[in-house]
This record gives structure tokens, sequence and C-alpha cells, in this order.
């Protein structure tokens, strides 16, 4: 079985709202970009991002650890971007990317709701 996630965050805590020292705050984000890796090309929606990284939900399996061009829609552009963990879902994946050229921790998953 490949490595999972970190841990949860605390019950209570507000993810998406915490700054870090090297990322920089993370911003709630709904952009439809695409993951290329060689011939390979994953449709995912971000959940947040940051100057180091960002947060994404997929259908399709991303590799732990693989390397992924970040393409986004808006302007055509493209980041390498680290997949550092990965939560599956019964839908697919959660995960965090962490850019190359920018240092940073990348945000733990999110809490699951309680029942």
């Amino acid at each position: 079985m490949p490595p999972q996630s970190p841990p949860s965050s605390p019950p209570g805590s507000d993810v998406h709202a915490q700054r870090r020292t090297q990322g920089g705050a993370r911003r709630a984000s709904s952009l439809h970009v695409y993951l290329r890796r060689g011939s390979t090309r994953v449709a995912a929606w971000t959940l947040n991002i940051s100057r180091g990284g960002l947060r994404v939900v997929v259908e399709d399996p991303l590799e732990l650890e693989a390397v992924y061009s970040v393409l986004w829609d808006d302007d055509g552009s493209a980041r390498d971007a680290k997949v550092v963990w990965v939560q599956d879902e019964p839908d697919g994946q959660v995960a965090g990317l962490q850019y190359l050229d920018a240092p940073s921790d990348i945000p733990p998953p999110m809490a699951p709701p309680r029942p």
C-alpha cells in the first residue's frame, strides 16, 4: 500500500486561514487545472493554493512523489510540482503538490466531517 497523507488537522482548526512561514497564506480556490506527466493528462480541481503549492481533487489517481506539470486553464501557463501526499477518497483522491521552483510546506488534508 502506498504512503498516505499526514494526519488530519485537529477538529475545529481552519486549515484555509493558517499562515505558514515559507509557503504563505493559502487561498480557497476552485479552478480547473490539468496535471501532465509524459503523455498522461489528469483533470483536477483546486481546493486551495499558495505560493508554495496547491491542494487538488482528482478522479484519476496520482502517483506519490511523481512530478507533474500543472497547466492552468486561464492563461495557459504551467508550473512543475511534486505530489507530496495523497488521500484516497471513494470517488478519487485529494492530493497536495509542492511547486519545484518555490520552497514551501504543504497543507495537510482537511479533517473529515464529524458525524
